[in-house]
């Protein structure tokens, strides 16, 4: 595991922690930091960070908090407060 990986492994903590305290602009901005580390380095990011952060506003998604989650027929629709929609397959 590269560096860069590392540091965005370690920002998705930080920023799933400072969502869990209810610090909603620190955790946007480690979601941030991460995005820029990996388009700085030529990297995806991590399946699990992707689903829970919200690509228009940068808000790292607490499913009930500031996230709907709901079944659909074959995919999972993540809609944040802000308005925006992720759509995600599932298999039945």
């Amino acid at each position: 595991m590269s560096i860069a990986a590392e540091r965005i492994e370690r920002l998705h903590e930080l920023a799933r922690a400072a969502a869990a305290e209810g610090d909603d602009d620190r955790a946007r901005y480690y979601v941030r930091l991460a995005r820029r580390v990996a388009e700085r380095n030529r990297l995806a990011l991590p399946r699990q960070f992707r689903r829970f952060t919200c690509d228009s506003c940068d808000a790292y998604l607490r499913p009930g908090t500031n996230a709907r989650v709901r079944l659909q027929d074959g995919h999972v629709v993540v809609t944040c407060d802000c308005g925006a929609q992720a759509r995600y397959p599932y298999e039945e």
